[in-house]
């Protein structure tokens, strides 16, 4: 449960945390421990056992064993200020978790605009059957959402940058803003993980992940987690434990062996990430691009002064061009498979266009000129730089091909 030393860089940590000697004996990784039934030596020890509720402690398999608590102790030690971690069986179900353990019915909850729309379907469906009133708002205007609170509103659920649209909201302020007015603050931190964003440090209250994403690495596993200090990180595991979550330790196992790599597979997706979209840039087929990296981006100061690092997920728009046009280019790419998600060591690309999910932030966005409404999402894998570039080249040919 403890965090690792201070004084350790990230990478560091990423190699030695979690491997604790009791969970991996005399080899490099915790072995997989597949188990439902802990067996006790004596009828006394059972009875004392299993009253904690923690990781580290046998009991029954729903409470995990050495291969979670291990991934579960390595999330924590990459978390400056967290106390313990959650795992959930997909970061959606972390997203709901996290927040059905800090709601109540009757109260209200504000949401970031430009969230992961499973975000914002589980706000107007699973919670509002529970009494739970949902409010959308602009993350990048603070006096808007300053006079959004109400004596109700009791959570705020943040994204930066924000789902698709990739912009950069002020989290400090944010987060400030909502413990002044007594409400939990969760961020969805999978863009940059704790390697390129310290949510806990900039003051939110907890801070989630895709691990389906970064941390798997590989796009084999579905899993999801939630780190906090111990205030919420109790109410976290007391209703991740009522609503019966548990992964698979060898889920687990995949997601700390990806973890170790975790690293230096973002320093060559962001370095490639940044490389394409400087060149994007210049397309005259590009309307404008939404990198935070970018130096021209709008939201680059505060990338610049709250980040350490980013990922290969950005976007751009196109330029006077329609949804044919939109789908040669995107049907031409070889090296960029078509699919969702993202973080894996394979290029993705898909089209979004997300004005029909926004209420509280326009698309296109005022600056937008007229015809940039058309977006393409890439996630930039560990392909040489210079072959997706040539890729996508031949995408913007194909496009002009009626």
């Amino acid at each position: 449960m403890s965090g690792g030393p201070a004084e350790q860089g990230k990478n560091t940590r990423l190699v030695t945390s979690g491997r604790r000697k009791e969970w991996t004996g005399p080899v490099v990784n915790p072995p997989v421990w597949r188990a439902s039934t802990h067996l006790y030596e004596t009828e006394a020890d059972r009875k004392a056992g299993g009253t904690s509720n923690s990781d580290g402690e046998f009991y029954y398999g729903r409470r995990g064993a050495p291969t979670q608590w291990a991934l579960s102790d390595a999330l924590t030690q990459l978390e400056p200020e967290a106390f313990g971690t959650v795992l959930y069986p997909s970061g959606v179900a972390a997203i709901t978790g996290a927040l059905l353990a800090v709601l109540r019915p009757g109260e209200v909850l504000l949401v970031t605009d430009n969230a992961y729309e499973p975000t914002r379907l589980a706000a107007l469906g699973l919670l509002k059957s529970f009494g739970i009133e949902t409010r959308f708002f602009d993350p990048l205007d603070l006096d808007g959402f300053e006079h959004a609170f109400c004596e109700k509103t009791k959570a705020v659920m943040l994204e930066s940058p924000g789902s698709l649209t990739m912009e950069v909201s002020d989290v400090p302020a944010l987060a400030a803003i909502a413990r002044d007015k007594g409400a939990v603050s969760l961020l969805d931190n999978t863009w940059a993980s704790p390697l390129g964003f310290a949510a806990l440090e900039h003051g939110c209250d907890i801070s989630i992940m895709s691990l389906t994403k970064h941390v798997g690495g590989h796009s084999d596993l579905m899993m999801g987690s939630a780190s906090a200090g111990e205030k919420y990180y109790r109410r976290l595991r007391r209703t991740a434990q009522a609503l019966g979550h548990v992964v698979s330790p060898d889920d687990a196992s995949l997601a700390l062996r990806g973890l170790r790599t975790m690293g230096v597979r973002l320093k060559k997706s962001t370095a490639s990430a940044l490389e394409i979209a400087r060149w994007l840039y210049g397309r005259p087929e590009v309307g404008f691009v939404r990198c935070p990296m970018l130096p021209d981006s709008p939201d680059y100061r505060l990338w610049q002064r709250d980040f350490t690092g980013g990922c290969g997920l950005f976007c751009f728009v196109l330029k006077d061009s329609s949804e044919a046009a939109r789908a040669r280019f995107i049907d031409t790419l070889d090296l960029f498979g078509i699919g969702y998600s993202w973080g894996g060591f394979e290029s993705l690309v898909i089209p979004f266009d997300p004005a029909s999910i926004r209420t509280a932030m326009p698309w296109p966005p005022a600056s937008a000129g007229t015809g940039e409404r058309l977006g393409i999402r890439l996630s930039i894998g560990l392909e040489d730089t210079e072959d997706l570039i040539h890729d996508l080249e031949r995408g913007f040919t194909a496009m002009e091909q009626a």
